[in-house]
């Protein structure tokens, strides 16, 4: 591709992108060796057309896999907020229910692990039923408890 730019002094000058156009395409037509040579090689203007085909089909190319990519990255983002669980409250009143519940299932758990209850939010993300090696706490002590004092 042939190209003619404007000089620093025509910058300096304030000559407009339009004028050094105009002026490229005279000495193209002027030029005693560029003048015999195709038209579609030679300008600024035909220079920006095969640029913008060659970005146009690079994109096109392109643009599917960084869709899916995209498609990809959001479904895991929304998987690992899922697993977060809900937001946390932004009302004082709220917050202070949610504490309350979290102290309440504490104090529960705590209390069924020391008498040897069985609780079932404890074994809930367990995958079976909880068997004599799941024993824990003080339902290991109440089972040897038994055992001893038949």
């Amino acid at each position: 591709m042939g190209v003619k730019n404007r000089s620093q002094k025509d910058i300096d000058e304030n000559m407009t992108v339009k004028d050094a156009i105009e002026r490229e395409k005279l000495y193209f037509c002027t030029h005693p060796v560029y003048s015999t040579m195709p038209p579609g090689l030679l300008g600024t203007e035909i220079l920006t057309g095969k640029l913008t085909k060659v970005l146009f089909t690079h994109i096109k190319h392109n643009l599917p896999q960084i869709t899916k990519e995209i498609r990809e990255k959001a479904r895991d983002i929304e998987d690992r907020l899922r697993d977060l669980g809900p937001p946390l409250p932004k009302e004082g009143t709220e917050k202070m229910h949610l504490l309350w519940n979290m102290i309440t299932d504490f104090v529960t758990i705590y209390r069924n692990t020391i008498t040897g209850k069985f609780d079932s939010k404890r074994y809930a993300s367990s995958s079976g039923q909880p068997g004599k090696k799941d024993i824990s706490g003080g339902a290991r002590i109440k089972l040897h408890f038994y055992s001893l004092y038949k």
